[in-house]
Formats: C-alpha cells, structure tokens, sequence
C-alpha cells in the first residue's frame, strides 16, 4: 500500500512458486518461505533522474519550477530507497515554495520513520492546513500518532479515513490495530467483522482482513500468494504487505522473534513505496531499542 503515489513497474518472472512455508501444530517452521526477486531500478527510472539533473543545472528556471524538480527528483530517489537524498531535495523544494501540502506529507513520513512524532504531527499539520481534503495526510497522521501512542486521536483520523472509503480494506486494518492496542483484541476483533461484513470485500487486501479475524491461516495466505502468477512486481508488493501485518499479528502476541524475521521479509523486496516497507524498518528499530 503506498502513502500517496504509485510503485514502478518492473517484472521478472518469480522465484517464489517453489518456496513453502510449513506449519506443524501450533508453531511454525518455515523452510524457503515465498519471497520475490528484489525490485530494481529501471532504465527509465535512471533516465529520468539524469534528465532532471540536466533541467537543475539550467540558470534561467523560476523558483517555481526549480521547486517542482526537486520535488520530482526527490520522489525517484525515495522510490529507489535513497531517503537521504529525496529528504535534501523535498527540503530544497519547499525552500523555493513553501505552499506544498504534497511535500510537508511526505517529509511527515519521513519523520514517523525515524521516530520524530512531533514534527510528523507538525508536518501533517501544515498538509492539511494547506490543503483539508488530503486524505492521505490523515491517514498518515493517524499512524504517526499510533507509534506515537496517542489512540485516541489516532483512531480519529484514521476513523475518518475510513468513512472516506468504506471498502478499503487497508483502512479497515489500520483501524482494527490502533483499536487493538487501544482498545484490546475482542473489541476489536469486533468492529473489524463489522465493518468488513457491510462493505464490498472483494480484492487482495481482504485476504489481510480474514487472516485477523481467523478465517484464512498463515500458511494458506502465503501458499496463496505462492501461486499467483508471474509478474513478480505484485508479488514482491503483496509479500511486503502480507509479511508486514503477519509480523504485527505475531509482535502482539508477544513473539518478537518471528516478528524480527517476518519485518525483515517485508521490507526484503525493495518496495520502497509502500507503507508496510517504511513502518517495517521502524517496527525493527522498535523492538531493538526495547530488548535487553
């Protein structure tokens, strides 16, 4: 699931068919569980930032235009996983023009990745000031509270979120985790049945929905997943979101452990884009800081 933009294209033709995730009884033991080839930059990708670098060299752009390369520029390089450098040139867009609502969300995830949720709020903040029917900077408000431990106001925004569009299944599910933590398992478990049952689940992203409530095991999400096609570009995005809300599952329940392990598979085919890779790489530096 991405913040606001859409991941590159790129195929190969998967690994994954013959991986198998085995369970035996109550405890699992994986042997080659389903992973993609990793995502990699593409010709175009390359192309695209030579070319804006060639634009940025010029001495006769408007501060506006400047503004929009940089912020150009800084999306390729977040897309490629080089938040380094898109971090310089949305800061470097917004010098030139202060008025981009897209910039300050963004440059508010980057601030919920690295654990700095004041400026993430403060970030979300001026989005929405800018521009209040930004629904992706509520959403990413709501989760910047979550890590930041502030339910309440957490699940107001990600509750108004959700009543924008009642059959995504991803906005069902971030709601169902601050309601969990919040709230505890049965409640949640509670609402979240509610709410799949008066929507239209139809789609990927409902499989998530049934592996919280119960109805589809690990094992049969994963073998599902397993099997579906060659275009290794979905693949490698659904195992990112699929081993990121399975670690969620198991870092409740107190297994840290596979928590660690299934973090490490979301974030191992390179979807930069997409929320599960971001917030995996905070989850992991989570539980580091809390063990002994």
């Amino acid at each position: 699931m991405t913040f606001f933009i859409q991941p590159r294209a790129v195929f190969y033709k998967p690994l994954a068919i013959l991986a198998l995730l085995l369970l035996t009884g109550c405890t699992s033991q994986w042997t080659f569980p389903p992973m993609a080839v990793p995502l990699q930059p593409t010709l175009q990708q390359e192309v695209h930032l030579a070319r804006i670098d060639q634009l940025l060299a010029r001495n006769d752009l408007s501060d506006d235009a400047r503004a929009q390369l940089h912020y150009e520029r800084g999306l390729m390089h977040d897309s490629l996983g080089m938040r380094d450098l898109a971090r310089l040139d949305f800061n470097q867009s917004l010098s030139l023009k202060p008025d981009q609502p897209d910039v300050f969300n963004i440059l508010g995830v980057y601030f919920t990745q690295n654990g700095h949720y004041d400026a993430a709020y403060e970030a979300f903040d001026s989005t929405l000031e800018l521009d209040n029917s930004h629904s992706y900077a509520a959403r990413n408000r709501g989760i910047a509270l979550y890590y930041g431990g502030r339910y309440r106001l957490a699940h107001q925004d990600l509750l108004h979120h959700y009543q924008e569009d009642r059959d995504d299944p991803y906005r069902l599910i971030w709601l169902y985790l601050v309601e969990r933590d919040w709230k505890g398992e049965t409640k949640a478990q509670q609402a979240l049945a509610t709410r799949k049952a008066n929507a239209e689940a139809s789609g990927w992203g409902w499989q998530l929905v049934d592996m919280y409530l119960g109805k589809l095991s690990e094992r049969e999400l994963l073998e599902q997943l397993a099997s579906q096609g060659e275009d290794n570009e979905l693949l490698a995005e659904r195992l990112c979101e699929a081993y990121f809300y399975l670690a969620k599952r198991y870092q409740f329940q107190g297994d840290n452990d596979r928590a660690v392990a299934l973090y490490k598979l979301a974030m191992s085919g390179n979807v930069y884009e997409f929320v599960e890779h971001r917030y995996a790489l905070l989850e992991l530096n989570r539980l580091a800081y809390r063990r002994p």
